[in-house]
């Protein structure tokens, strides 16, 4: 699936980038966002990764309850075959 290919501490640093860019953008300053993220503690990027973790848990466990959901499809190895 595709969330085990993302690294939680990638994701962190692209949320953490659109968040400044978005701020930036309405309050009129200009920044380069992804030189901020250089400049986060590592307790803040900690708290950071851990929050991008659970999002990736949460995506992942929404699409395995829409899986499960689907009661006319049988999950794989279910299937019952009549010849």
């Amino acid at each position: 699936m595709w969330i085990h290919e993302v690294a939680p501490e990638r994701l962190a640093e692209v949320l953490h980038h659109y968040h400044h860019a978005l701020a930036l953008e309405s309050s009129g300053a200009r920044s380069d966002a992804r030189h901020l993220w250089k400049e986060v503690p590592a307790q803040e990027k900690s708290r950071l990764v851990a929050a991008a973790r659970l999002a990736l848990l949460e995506l992942e466990s929404t699409k395995n309850e829409l899986v499960k959901s689907r009661p006319y499809f049988a999950q794989p190895g279910e299937a019952e075959w009549g010849c």
